[in-house]
């Protein structure tokens, strides 16, 4: 009996020691669960669905990455950086960031592809997305102007 005390009290000094060394390295983050569908509305070659959108991409793709990026709540600059290299690593970030906002399966290696291959019609499909799900940004511990 008394064994078996000094074995909980030993597993209780154990389990506070470690609890007392353990640093909290990163805050848990809002999870957003969607009641949509887990896979994209639209396809990556569905870009003649809206013909002026698919235009302006066409003829202007960095101001319209700009436009759409500023428009998802992240830097209006982003876009540029896809013009220093082979890979565009804004519209693959954007693409990445996009599916888990929205809960959409998908894989680092799909997203990078696509973002790279057809990146046009990456924005576009992304354009059509943000349009269907319409969440909108909640800003926490906001205080209304008076």
């Amino acid at each position: 009996m008394q064994v078996r005390r000094v074995g909980e009290f030993i597993r209780q000094q154990i389990t506070a020691a470690e609890m007392t060394t353990k640093m909290v390295i990163k805050q848990p983050q809002p999870v957003l669960e969607s009641k949509e569908s887990d896979e994209w509305h639209s396809g990556i070659c569905d870009c003649c669905d809206n013909k002026a959108e698919c235009c302006f991409v066409f003829w202007c793709c960095p101001c319209f990455a700009c436009m759409k990026t500023k428009e998802y709540g992240q830097c209006l600059c982003l876009p540029l950086l896809d013009m220093c290299g082979i890979v565009s690593p804004a519209t693959w970030a954007m693409r990445v960031s996009m599916r888990h906002r929205y809960g959409i399966k998908g894989t680092l290696c799909n997203d990078c592809l696509i973002a790279t291959c057809c990146t046009p019609c990456t924005w576009c499909q992304m354009s059509r997305e943000m349009k269907l799900r319409a969440i909108p940004i909640a800003l926490l511990n906001a205080r209304p102007k008076n």
